[in-house]
């Protein structure tokens, strides 16, 4: 079960710091209206939040009631109004609608906004609009970073990915940059920052702007290296089923700032229960990063292990009973619970995976990405959109086919297109716009076939006179060029090698061995070449945007140099956190993942469904 590891591995930061920074800030904050008010809070803050300052402790701060920000009249009846939103106009009109209803009304209350992460300009112009802006106090809550475990921060800001990506809208870009800022201040100096992407070199320099104008600090850094990745430098990964342990507790219970809810069919009873899921969790943090193949061996025998340990009670006299009972026992008590929630939690994974379809579709998808029947995997694809299997595993299908394939042919394309809106609804087409803008669902072009994209991109990686990406090139921007860059990586490990999922030789566990991740591999490619020397092709193919800065006393043989922080700007899968803890324990390295929110494939295909399906 246990993989191989070095045992140098260096200590990780203390992250809760940033728990306590963004409490007390906030404590401030509500203290700057001072007496019994009410608190609305917008409905995806209200997790992050409970992580932060539960209501007991807001109640401390002379909070009243709590309500949900819900978009209509509201029913307080405090003269002191506080809301906690995102900076997004749709609530701030709604605000200014509560305003104006309480003039109309002769009604006088104190209000405060309070912005989280940070207030945008937009926001307070639709202020002066309505005509609200000198009847509200306005501050920001710098909540930029939440810490979900040890090693994992995410800055819960799911609408990152469609914004950026889809929308080219960049607002979020100096929000990423202000949280890199923060690691730094509190972590760093950092020795070196990698990146490759747009977003990621336009975050670069907007930190370092940050860095520039606040004043340094000599200290002694916990946190080396940093690497900036992009969600679209490698989509086939998130598209990708997961088959960690984690991942698959996310994609059928979906975890929510590190907690999952499970339901009935998990407790045995008629109640749901929310759980923690991180390292405190003792049976968690053994299973989390295994192949799901493995989970129940692993479980069976730490049952025996429990059972060998409550019996030893047999047979004790009276004071060793009441020093297992003081010392022992809760802590086995706990562990139990624990045991039978994931043991349940399996057993319903089991029943929904281990069908003939999903063995099917695992078959599928490994033959996309080795390129081999690739007609049995569209006349696979048809069968499941056509039975209306599900909408977005159907959709999913559709873009890792054309994302390894480079774009589909145009009878292919228009033939799977026209039966998808057939079964799911016309509705879609608007989606496939949103597919095609980020070139995850694609039509090949007259003449555009795979060898031919790949000559062409290879005439222009041999070109070494050009210094910059020709026009040529750019044109070829949204396409996917999986096939070459799995070539030159080795990203699809050979086939008729057995692989042993016990006993994970390199990071293609998390995918039964048939794929490694490429946002992992790059990482582990830079910090291997410490660069990007020798990988101009690899950024090319990727069109990549590729930067390595050195910064403070990168010679420093401190354990700080091998703490490595690795930001996901637009998304990560838990699959990509365990295969970067595998590289960690093989390399000697502990990384820390930062991201914008966490991941998968339903989510990043929801974020680019057409808002009206």
């Amino acid at each position: 079960m246990a993989h191989s590891a070095r045992r140098d591995s260096p200590e990780l930061p203390d992250l809760s710091l940033l728990k306590r920074l963004a409490r007390d800030q906030l404590i401030y904050l509500l203290e700057q209206l001072p007496g019994k008010k009410d608190l609305f809070i917008e409905s995806d803050l209200m997790s992050p939040l409970d992580r932060i300052a539960n209501v007991s402790t807001l109640k401390q701060h002379e909070v009243d009631k709590l309500y949900k920000v819900e978009h209509k009249p509201i029913v307080s009846i405090s003269d002191q109004i506080c809301f906690l939103i995102r900076p997004r106009i749709q609530t701030v009109k709604w605000i200014c609608d509560v305003v104006n209803a309480d003039k109309a009304a002769g009604k006088f209350r104190r209000y405060k906004i309070i912005f989280t992460p940070q207030k945008f300009y937009v926001c307070e112009a639709v202020l002066e609009e309505q005509g609200v802006f000198g009847d509200v106090t306005i501050d920001e809550w710098a909540f930029y970073l939440l810490p979900l475990d040890e090693d994992i921060i995410s800055l819960e800001l799911p609408e990152f990915f469609r914004d950026n990506f889809l929308a080219g809208d960049q607002r979020w870009v100096r929000t990423a940059a202000s949280a890199l800022h923060l690691l730094h201040s509190l972590f760093g100096p950092f020795s070196k920052v990698y990146g490759i992407g747009r977003c990621s070199k336009m975050t670069y320099e907007s930190w370092r702007e940050q860095v520039e104008q606040g004043e340094q600090k000599a200290r002694h850094a916990e946190i080396g290296n940093v690497f900036l990745i992009d969600r679209d430098v490698d989509f086939i990964t998130p598209l990708c089923s997961q088959v960690v342990y984690e991942g698959l507790v996310d994609d059928i219970f979906r975890i929510k700032c590190g907690c999952v809810e499970f339901g009935p069919e998990v407790t045995s009873s008629d109640k749901s229960l929310k759980v923690m899921l991180n390292s405190q969790d003792k049976v968690f943090n053994e299973i989390r990063n295994e192949h799901f193949s493995n989970v129940f061996g692993f479980l069976s025998q730490k049952a025996r292990n429990l059972q060998t340990a409550y019996d030893k009670r047999r047979g004790m006299d009276i004071q060793q009973m009441k020093t297992f009972v003081s010392e022992e026992l809760k802590g086995l008590k706990q562990e139990h619970r624990l045991l039978s929630l994931h043991i349940s939690a399996s057993e319903s994974i089991m029943k929904k995976k281990t069908k003939q379809d999903f063995q099917e579709l695992l078959k599928t998808e490994h033959c996309l990405l080795e390129g081999f029947e690739i007609r049995e995997c569209i006349s696979f694809i048809e069968e499941h959109i056509n039975r209306q299997v599900s909408m977005i595993e159907s959709l999913r299908l559709l873009c890792l086919l054309s994302v390894t394939e480079n774009g589909l042919l145009p009878k292919d394309f228009k033939s799977l297109k026209a039966q998808y809106l057939q079964s799911y609804g016309a509705d879609h087409l608007l989606t496939f716009s949103n597919l095609r803008q980020l070139g995850l669902l694609v039509e090949q072009q007259p003449g555009e076939t795979l060898t031919v994209m790949e000559s062409k991109v290879g005439k222009l990686v041999n070109d070494r006179t050009a210094g910059k990406l020709t026009d040529a090139f750019s044109s070829l921007a949204k396409k996917s060029h999986f096939r070459a860059l799995s070539r030159k990586l080795n990203l699809v490990p050979k086939s008729d090698e057995e692989y042993d999922l016990r006993v994970p030789r390199d990071m293609a566990y998390i995918f039964s061995g048939a794929y490694v991740p490429l946002s992992c591999k790059i990482i582990e490619q830079v910090l291997e070449r410490d660069g990007w020397t020798g990988l101009e092709e690899v950024t090319r193919l990727i069109n990549g945007h590729e930067f390595a800065v050195t910064g403070a006393d990168p010679k420093s043989k401190s354990d700080a140099q091998r703490i490595i922080l690795v930001m996901f700007l637009g998304g990560c899968t838990f699959s990509e956190v365990s295969a970067l803890r595998f590289l960690g324990k093989e390399k000697g390295y502990k990384f820390i993942v930062v991201t914008t929110a966490i991941t998968n494939s339903s989510r990043l295909l929801e974020a680019l469904l057409d808002n009206n399906v």
